[in-house]
């Protein structure tokens, strides 16, 4: 799986949507294909706009896509984690449209979200995303006659967090470990070697690792132009047995440096850099390698191997992050608990998040928010913890209320909370529905997850039975 990523934004611009450019899909499609390449990564899409044309003419070149689900503004935050309603929503959406196409390889549910042992908290959510991410695609695209897209998780490369990783989204039941995992990866700088990179300890730690691992981002730029001779054994027979192929950073050359191609800003004409010419070199180099998979990836001739997952990995100084994870979110559930409420949040509170934020601060401190917070170091996760933010502070408000014996005064808080009446009568009937909402479907058969098919995985037999190449 040669891939590079993809996406171009202008030197320092915000983030724009590749897969709605058709102009550029077509000048970067043909590019590509004299690279050898037949999988793009993309991190961020606009849902709303339309894809039709540029996944054609991706599908038509042999090209798959594997694509974040998060965004700039909707993702975990590694600082103050959370998996909610409204997250779930956003994936949900993306999913929806995505899997519709033939060439949507797989997913990424998050990408370098823990990125160091300080925030080892915040895998849990993660993996409650990539659980109920599967549950969705196997409960709803499915169900309509659409297929199983694996989803993964890409890491960073941490030393003291990198091992633990790994082993944290291959753990526990089926329905909540990744189907495929990515690394990304930039040991190797220069004219370096398999020994003396670091990728040979890499490959050592996921040789017997029971889904498939990628390289999901690679190519250092400390040595300039990047001569890219990792390539070789990235598919070559040292790292082949264990890795399914690579994804080079990146395509366009932005503030970072790291470009394959420089787009001009005005005119849209691209001029292909010195790493361009080198990546396709080492592509060429290595391509006497694809063959002979040819023998080993037949379907006929599967045979799992490495099919343990891995150990949850035990909390200790440089990871600290509980294999209990949070609910999954359910919108019936914060609807029931706003319905039991006197003490809600007024139309004043939608439009003032500075408000909002002021507001959470002040009457946390005066009552009990544990069933609107969580804990993912200790595996403590409120009833409503994933409801929406006004919904939250709805809940304490009346909490405050409440305890305040249902004082008149005690529901102002300046004019950002109103009286209304309930038209439920208890929070029980809502506490029972956020306990049966834990996600516990295991996705077993073909079509729900990925195995190894002798050293490989499937997710490259699907490429190379389809395409012909990795």
């Amino acid at each position: 799986m040669p891939g590079v990523a993809y996406q171009p934004r202008g030197l320092g611009k915000e983030y724009v949507d590749p897969l709605a450019q058709v102009d550029a899909c077509r000048r970067d499609v043909k590019l590509m294909k004299e690279l050898g390449l037949n999988v793009i990564r993309v991190y961020e899409v606009d849902i709303d706009k339309n894809h039709d044309q540029c996944m054609s003419l991706f599908s038509d070149a042999g090209i798959y896509l594997i694509l974040d689900l998060a965004t700039v503004k909707a993702s975990i935050n590694r600082d103050n984690p959370q998996w909610t309603l409204l997250l779930f929503d956003q994936y949900k959406r993306t999913i929806d449209v995505f899997s519709r196409y033939t060439n949507t390889l797989a997913f990424f549910a998050g990408n370098e979200v823990t990125n160091n042992k300080s925030n080892a908290q915040a895998s849990p959510f993660v993996k409650a995303a990539l659980r109920d991410i599967k549950m969705y695609i196997k409960d709803n695209v499915m169900k309509n006659g659409g297929r199983y897209v694996p989803v993964g998780y890409s890491s960073n490369d941490d030393p003291d967090i990198r091992v633990s990783l790994a082993e944290y989204f291959n753990c526990g039941n089926d329905d909540e470990r990744a189907d495929f995992f990515g690394m990304n990866l930039y040991e190797w700088c220069g004219e370096s070697s398999f020994e003396q990179s670091g990728y040979a300890e890499r490959t050592r730690e996921f040789s017997s690792y029971s889904i498939p691992v990628i390289l999901s981002e690679y190519g250092c730029n400390l040595v300039a132009p990047r001569p890219f001779t990792e390539v070789t054994a990235i598919y070559g027979p040292q790292m082949t047995s264990v890795w399914s192929g690579g994804i080079a950073y990146e395509w366009s050359q932005e503030i970072n440096s790291y470009g394959l191609v420089v787009i001009d800003g005005q005119d849209g004409n691209v001029k292909k850099l010195q790493d361009f010419y080198n990546l396709k070199y080492q592509l060429e180099q290595a391509t006497g390698n694809f063959n002979r998979f040819e023998k080993i990836l037949n379907m006929d001739e599967y045979r799992p191997i490495n099919i343990e997952p891995s150990k949850c990995p035990n909390n200790s100084d440089t990871w600290n992050a509980s294999i209990i994870l949070p609910q999954t979110p359910r919108r019936e559930v914060c609807e029931c608990m706003v319905s039991t409420l006197t003490c809600v949040t007024s139309s004043k509170i939608p439009n003032d998040r500075e408000l909002m934020n002021k507001q959470f601060k002040m009457v946390c401190g005066l009552v009990d928010c544990a069933n609107i917070s969580a804990d993912g170091r200790n595996g403590k996760y409120g009833n409503y913890s994933y409801c929406g933010p006004e919904d939250k502070l709805s809940y304490i408000f009346d909490a405050y209320y409440k305890a305040q014996n249902e004082h008149k005064e005690a529901c102002e808080f300046k004019g950002a909370a109103k009286i209304t009446t309930p038209t439920k009568s208890s929070l029980e009937e809502c506490a029972n529905k956020t306990r049966s909402g834990v996600a516990s479907l295991v996705v077993e058969k073909a079509g729900g997850r990925i195995k190894k098919v002798q050293g490989l995985s499937i997710l490259v037999w699907f490429i190379f039975s389809v395409w012909g190449y990795f």
